[in-house]
């Protein structure tokens, strides 16, 4: 059974056209990661398949179902980008509002301690530092033990050891059968966590794949060397980029290059060639015009 999908998405906001004919579906089991620029789209396809918004055309579906109805949504779970917490209440008192909504929620006690919550729990939100408050969000998308959690941007705010804190948790509701599906600005995050990347670029899906694969969609090597000087002009440099006398290429046939730099007599040393990463495939996918 499909958990969540989108046929055909168009969605528009004026004249701008945010989503352009997007295919997505999203099975039992997955990890997601939806990557793009700001103004690619991930927010809205989010917000489409979880029934905050309708599109335009085409259609979504939460459970078989439509994502506005409320009985398709109560196996859900969602931290949007922005969440806004009573400034008043206690984390305590928060977590026990939101427990009255499910029938059979997360005890507190276990929620406090997989997200690292236990000493926040008397302290009033509106005390709590942005990332503090967003870590206080984000476990409450896990409250009402849903199947399929949908995380806009989810450790926006947060320090290095809260994020790992939290990647933690996401990978033992994935580990215990839950589905995630999280859009992020941090590649790292992506790599760490996702099983599989959609590229969004445009309000298109440019790539649909695991993480090898989207970097070996792009077909992009990194050869680093050091050298004096500029290079001659070579064909097949992506991008160049230099710290000190290293220098840093991106290319798409590194065999090739390696020859041009020896036929050129170029002289380097401490050559290095090796895989993109998924930041460099990114940013190399979401580069190239799209499709017309």
């Amino acid at each position: 059974m499909v958990l969540a999908r989108a046929v055909d998405v168009t969605r528009r906001y004026g004249d701008n056209l945010a989503l352009d004919g997007v295919n997505f579906e999203v099975e039992p089991g997955e990890l997601v990661g939806l990557l793009g620029p700001n103004g690619a789209g991930k927010s809205t396809l989010v917000n489409l398949l979880i029934g905050i918004r309708t599109p335009t055309s085409g259609r979504v579906e939460l459970f078989g179902g439509d994502p506005r109805q409320p009985q398709n949504r109560r196996r859900l779970g969602v931290t949007p980008q922005e969440t806004g917490l009573p400034a008043s209440l206690r984390v305590g008192e928060v977590i026990d509002f939101v427990s009255a909504h499910y029938d059979d929620p997360l005890p507190k006690a276990e929620l406090l301690d997989r997200f690292g919550l236990t000493d926040f729990v008397r302290r009033q939100t509106g005390g709590l530092s942005g990332g503090e408050k967003r870590r206080v969000a984000v476990a409450l998308a896990f409250l009402g033990r849903p199947q399929i959690v949908f995380l806009d941007e989810p450790t926006t705010g947060l320090d290095v050891e809260a994020r790992r804190f939290l990647w933690d948790a996401i990978r033992s509701f994935s580990a215990e059968g839950g589905t995630v599906v999280l859009t992020s600005h941090y590649l790292e995050e992506i790599e760490a966590l996702a099983r599989r990347v959609v590229v969004i670029g445009g309000g298109r899906v440019l790539a649909d794949d695991t993480v090898d694969a989207v970097r070996g969609l792009v077909a992009v090597h990194r050869v680093s060397l050091t050298v004096a000087g500029d290079l001659p002009e070579l064909d097949g440099i992506v991008s160049a980029e230099r710290e000190g006398d290293r220098l840093h290429l991106l290319t798409g046939d590194a065999d090739r290059l390696v020859r041009d730099l020896v036929a050129y007599e170029v002289p380097f040393q401490g050559l290095e060639v090796r895989p993109t990463s998924l930041e460099e495939a990114f940013l190399t996918l979401t580069r190239e015009p799209v499709p017309a």
